[in-house]
């Protein structure tokens, strides 16, 4: 088998510690670092050393970040390989086998580069990710509400249409505050909750006790931080993505995507689309939205979709969800035809 990269070196990579195996055409070498900085540091000048010029690694959990981070400083081309592309031959079952395989593999042109988004795409990504997770824990924290006034008898979330809204939250912290006269906290409703005062009263009439209110007031404090930090994270991811207004925007567009979404999407994908992805059915692949195809024998197997991207592929699900619920259910017609 001809040899595509001369001097190549192959990683093992852990949480803790990784073995690098170099091989040229004089022979091999491996070696056992510390995943701590300094010993990475060591790694990057014996790599310059002896001149390699790739390096490939799994894409082991986040453990590869810190390597590529200062390979990708120093010029160094890198690969990070999907496992299971290296895994299909057994036998191959300690650190010292595995990158010595992986090495094998990289000098002859095997192996298939995972798409690595560039550095501020990264860090656009971490931020996304981080403030949908933020916005999650808030509405966990919505529903634990619900929970709590459902044990108090306080039947709220039947008349107003959003428990957090403004009137809902006054409400809420009165309770929490020691309130327990109905009239009272139907008084505290604004705008249009006005005109149901007499159903506040009845739904606010409950059974509420010091725990539950201790709880209230907790959740509702620990609400009002999460909005504070997705309030921050807006702004930064904001910032990041000023340079690229148009496509958010032409994004925004597209029925069920919000600026939210289509930031994340964005950062998911990148800007540069038509080189990592040719075609739409690639992008649509890499999302793990298009059901898979395995035939054998004339015979038609499993076609469940692979795993992909799960951050861009519950965005795409939440936009088509979005869209089901405005365009179908409004209308009974749809809705019975679907089913």
């Amino acid at each position: 088998m001809d040899v595509i990269i001369e001097r190549a070196c192959g990683m093992d990579v852990h949480k803790d510690n990784f073995t690098a195996c170099i091989m040229t055409p004089e022979g091999k070498e491996i070696q056992t670092f510390s995943t701590k900085t300094v010993f990475l540091l060591k790694l990057i000048d014996w790599i310059k050393e002896y001149g390699y010029t790739h390096v490939a690694m799994e894409s082991t959990s986040v453990y590869w970040k810190p390597i590529v981070n200062l390979l990708e400083s120093e010029g160094i081309e890198f690969l990070v390989v999907n496992a299971q592309h290296m895994k299909a031959l057994p036998g191959r079952k300690t650190d010292v086998k595995d990158a010595e395989w992986i090495a094998q593999l990289l000098r002859h042109g095997l192996l298939k580069a995972s798409f690595i988004p560039d550095r501020n795409q990264r860090e656009l990504r971490e931020l996304v990710r981080y403030r949908r997770s933020i916005i999650e824990e808030r509405a966990r924290q919505h529903n634990r509400i619900q929970k709590v006034l459902e044990g108090a008898n306080i039947k709220l979330g039947s008349v107003v249409s959003d428990i957090m809204g403004v009137s809902s939250k006054n409400m809420l912290r009165a309770i929490a505050d020691g309130e327990d006269d109905p009239e009272k906290l139907a008084n505290l409703a604004q705008r249009t909750l006005k005109r149901k005062k007499d159903e506040l009263e009845i739904a606010l009439k409950g059974y509420v006790n010091p725990h539950q209110r201790l709880m209230l007031k907790t959740i509702l404090t620990h609400i009002d931080f999460l909005s504070e930090q997705i309030e921050m994270l807006d702004q930064e991811v904001a910032q990041r993505v000023s340079s690229y207004q148009e496509d958010i925007e032409r994004l925004d567009s597209i029925p069920g995507i919000a600026t939210r979404m289509a930031e994340q999407i964005l950062a998911e994908i990148g800007t540069n689309i038509k080189k990592q992805f040719p075609g739409s059915s690639h992008l649509c692949s890499w999302a793990a939205l298009v059901p898979g195809y395995n035939e054998s024998a004339g015979k038609r197997k499993s076609s469940k979709t692979k795993k992909g991207n799960k951050y861009l592929k519950s965005a795409l699900t939440e936009a088509l969800f979005t869209i089901f619920l405005i365009k179908i259910i409004p209308n009974p017609l749809n809705y019975a035809s679907i089913n």
